[in-house]
């Protein structure tokens, strides 16, 4: 792994798995890296700073409020120093404090602060791994953009087996090359991507939709603008945090996001269709809210314009991608949909246990014009979205 001149502060925390830590800042030091090191208060009753400032030559920051030879907002100008943040070990009261936001010691504020990419390795034992709270907490801390490589499954230091063991070191760092690679690949590229549901109202207060969050979409917006690309969010209603971009239109309907997409589609180089743009919706609406009376209603529908099929009329020199979620002949259906609408790559995700909508976690076969296939394996969203935008990359330098 080569990392000459990447500047990256090495958070840890009051986990038995801390001196591993150690280990992992020396082999970034031998691969060229920069280092600091943000140590929470319980990390310092495992082992001492003087131990990371010694091993890793190294400044160590406990309590930004200790004693300073000059004023410095030294959890913003870390943040500012940083090309990446590692908290390596994450214990589960970390995770949990920057699910929430919490920003009550010198690592917490500082990863607050972080505009770069941001990886926590979990090391725990495993019930509070699985515990659903972890969980919960892990979801979040994905979903807001940050990355998590999931721990190991072994012998814990407790003596215990289970999943909650510090990844082996070769492990982290493949992975942080792998993040820090994909950085700026789409620089200069304008990216457009579609993200949530859309509903078509019956009456004042009932509508057609379906269960889409937004999450596929909202991680191919952050993983695109860590690539470096200028992005255009357009997005249904949705309870999930909604990420920066440089434009964010938010739209209700299929025909607000049509017309959303139409209007900004002269301007990009790159659509990604992932929103579930409801296929139907009434022929009238009702004013006002329907009263149930005793007789069943007949609603009448007509098909909702397919957006992705007219940008395919007018394509241009532009990429399209597109997403096709499946229960059954997913491939047939997915590749239809590719030749139809003119797709440059279509994302086809079967429907099953997590996977689909609301899922946190995403499968996939990434279908081509030329009949090639790829089969994506589960993963995080984050993740899924990393791989497609790697694919994109690679069609657009082609």
């Amino acid at each position: 792994m080569k990392l000459d001149g990447v500047k990256i502060v090495l958070g840890v925390s009051g986990s038995i798995a801390l001196y591993k830590a150690i280990s992992l800042g020396r082999k970034f030091l031998k691969s060229g890296a920069q280092i600091r090191v943000a140590m929470t208060e319980n990390a310092t009753k495992f082992i001492t700073p003087l131990t990371f400032r010694s091993a890793l030559n190294a400044p160590v920051v406990v309590d930004e409020f200790a004693e300073q030879s000059h004023f410095e907002m030294e959890h913003i100008s870390w943040s500012r120093w940083a090309d990446i943040f590692i908290i390596a070990p994450a214990t589960a009261n970390v995770l949990a404090k920057c699910a929430c936001g919490i920003a009550d010691d010198f690592l917490t504020t500082s990863i607050l602060a972080a505009k770069c990419p941001v990886v926590f390795v979990p090391a725990m034992n495993s019930a509070m791994f699985d515990n659903p709270a972890t969980k919960r907490n892990m979801n979040i801390i994905e979903e807001s953009g940050y990355y998590v490589i999931s721990p190991d499954t072994g012998e814990l230091a407790c003596g215990e087996s289970g999943k909650g063991r510090f990844p082996e070191i070769d492990v982290i760092s493949n992975e942080i090359e792998s993040i820090l690679a994909v950085k700026k690949i789409l620089s200069g590229k304008k990216i457009m991507i579609t993200a949530g549901p859309t509903r078509q109202f019956i009456d004042s207060v009932r509508f057609i939709s379906n269960p889409s969050t937004g999450k596929m979409g909202f991680a191919l917006a952050r993983i695109a603008a860590m690539m470096g690309a200028e992005v255009t969010l357009i997005h249904g209603p949705t309870q999930i945090p909604i990420p920066n971009a440089e434009k964010i239109i938010s739209v209700v309907s299929a025909e607000e996001m049509s017309s959303a997409v139409m209007e900004n589609y002269p301007d990009v180089d790159v659509v990604i269709m992932s929103a579930a743009v409801s296929d139907w919706t009434p022929v009238r609406k009702y004013s006002g809210k329907m009263k149930k009376g005793t007789e069943n209603i007949d609603i009448e529908l007509t098909r909702t314009v397919d957006i992705l099929a007219e940008l395919g009329k007018h394509k241009g020199g532009k990429i399209l991608c597109g997403f096709a979620i499946e229960s059954d002949d997913i491939v047939s259906n997915a590749r239809k949909k590719l030749t139809q609408k003119n797709l440059d790559i279509i994302v086809a995700n079967p429907i099953g246990d997590g996977t689909g909508f609301s899922a946190s976690t995403n499968s996939a076969i990434l279908i081509y014009p030329d009949s090639e296939m790829e089969e994506i394996e589960l993963m995080p969203k984050m993740k899924l979205a990393r791989i497609i935008l790697e694919r994109i990359a690679r069609i657009l330098s082609e």
